[in-house]
């Protein structure tokens, strides 16, 4: 093999989790390369909420954990993870030093919001009532001096703390001396054959030489960091139940490193498992992505009388009925889940497609959906009223109930009887169907009435290659890849549960275990 050109390391997509992969490769001595196929930086990890989940004690980390994840994931590697996450507010602090950055955590987000009389407070605590629930926490990085993420990073559309916490990042990895090339795409690892060590990375070249084939040598390493496969179609219909599924952002996450990691006999490991919601689909075929209905607080189990939040919609089957509690306690998350479901006497997925109903007075609530993107020239703001997806055709406006059935195909004398049922139990203050939070319920009354094509959404997958505690990828037969690692979402440990802010802390926590096993050869 004839090189181009040499470097002790190289990592492979320019997220946080190989933001961090490259750092610490760096500052261990390490020439390190960072590559990115898009254009611009990010990756996903740029559209995220920014909060760095965090821990207090490691055993009580990882005894969460290890219920959370049911088994499907070695005592060992949630090790390493949560004893990981308890070094994470120290560590954000460092690196927020680079450009003096404001790092806060979530107990002192929420005495700060209680000063100023908001009535709303970040979950504090894992999502569910397991064991270790309480040693749990988020970091976040609020306030970069001088920082405007519109005018650094303007094809980032997400939430404002995501690319304040990667500003921190990028600013630690130009300062360590990283090589960061954009528009280069990893093609296949270069391997010996007898051997499967590691090597280096073909790749196609950006820049004046975009397109070319070019073999990049690594000396020591090679650290896989290119996030999931939400991009690829033909990989979620394949891996996953539910289809279609459409991604709320980052098209280019393809599974480009989880194929090249297979390429050298990887094994995978969690590829059904998938943090989504539900959401809506631009009426432009052109947009490629599907937009999340609207980020509603996480909510504790057993603390359901302290939510406050009025959900504006119901969510209706093609039968026209209710199937879910729309406001589950990480909806996010799990709210995709009950979308999968196949019915075989009629050989259709009836809630995927689901239907989004509410009426005026929810309309003007708030934004009913966020639009996510880290792409060149493309985003979309979603209204703060609704009207401009009204006017678009994103969602469908009727003055009865039955006319906004029929726009959107289902049955009216069905709408009819459920928004009917809805109403009553929102009068009698109880969800006795499916357990919403009585403080979450609205009634649907007021006309007009709005109505949209609700799908399965998802946010980012967690399949990939399996890796042990050093992040080393493992292959079928349980051995490592010699000097191939992964970082991030490519082959998160999450295995059944996710944990909010788990695979940010995952792209931290594993990025400086892959870059300093990468320099160190």
């Amino acid at each position: 093999m004839k090189y181009h050109e040499e470097w002790d390391v190289i990592v492979i997509g320019f997220g946080l989790g190989g933001g961090i992969a490259a750092l610490n490769a760096a500052q261990a001595g390490a020439k390190t390369l960072l590559i990115e196929k898009s254009t611009v930086p990010g990756g996903l990890s740029i559209c995220s909420y920014g909060a760095v989940r965090s821990a207090h004690d490691p055993e009580q980390a990882f005894a969460y954990l290890k219920t959370s994840n049911a088994g499907r994931t070695p005592d060992d590697v949630l090790r390493a993870l949560a004893g990981g996450m308890c070094e994470l507010e120290a560590y954000v602090r460092e690196l927020a030093t680079i450009n003096d950055a404001r790092v806060i955590t979530s107990v002192e987000e929420n005495e700060e919001r209680a000063k100023a009389g908001d009535p709303y407070r970040r979950q504090i605590r894992g999502n569910y009532p397991l064991p270790g629930t309480d040693t749990f926490y988020h970091t976040s990085v609020v306030d970069v001096p001088g920082f405007s993420a519109r005018q650094s990073y303007p094809w980032a559309n997400g939430a404002p703390n995501g690319p304040k916490l990667f500003k921190v990042v990028h600013d630690n990895v130009i300062a360590a001396g990283v090589d960061i090339r954009l528009g280069c795409a990893a093609q296949r690892l270069i391997a010996d054959p007898a051997t499967r060590e590691v090597r280096g990375v073909t790749v196609l070249s950006g820049g004046k030489n975009e397109g070319q084939e070019q073999h990049l040598a690594a000396r020591r390493g090679v650290v896989i960091a290119t996030g999931g496969f939400e991009g690829n179609a033909e990989m979620k219909a394949q891996f996953l139940e539910t289809y279609p599924v459409f991604n709320a952002a980052a098209r280019h996450n393809t599974g480009d490193g989880i194929r090249m990691a297979q390429d050298l006999g990887a094994a995978l490991w969690h590829l059904w498992h998938i943090h989504g919601a539900y959401g809506f689909r631009h009426t432009d075929p052109a947009y490629p992505y599907g937009i999340r209905v609207k980020r509603f607080p996480d909510w504790f189990p057993g603390d359901h009388d302290q939510v406050k939040l009025k959900m504006a919609w119901i969510l209706l089957d093609a039968s026209g009925q209710r199937f879910m509690c729309e406001y589950q306690p990480y909806t996010q998350d799990t709210g995709v889940r009950p979308l999968s479901y196949f019915d075989p006497v009629t050989q259709k997925a009836p809630r995927n497609p689901a239907f989004l109903i509410c009426d005026d007075i929810g309309r003007k609530m708030y934004p009913l959906g966020k639009a996510t993107s880290n792409d060149e020239g493309l985003r979309y703001d979603w209204s703060d009223d609704n009207q401009k997806e009204v006017d678009n055709g994103i969602l469908k406006r009727a003055d009865t109930l039955e006319d906004l059935a029929k726009q959107l195909g289902l049955d009216p004398a069905a709408v009819r009887v459920s928004v009917a049922r809805w109403n009553a139990l929102c009068a009698a203050g109880r969800d006795t169907d499916f357990e919403r939070p009585a403080g979450s319920m609205q009634p649907i009354m007021q006309p007009p009435f709005y109505g949209s094509t609700m799908w399965a959404v998802i946010s980012n997958t967690q399949g990939g290659p399996v890796h042990d505690a050093r992040s080393r990828v493992i292959d079928v037969y349980g051995q490592p890849i010699p000097r191939l690692y992964a970082a991030g979402e490519c082959g998160s440990a999450f295995g059944h549960l996710y944990l909010s802010g788990g695979n940010i802390a995952e792209c931290f926590v594993t990025g400086r275990i892959a870059g300093r096993g990468a320099a160190a050869g």
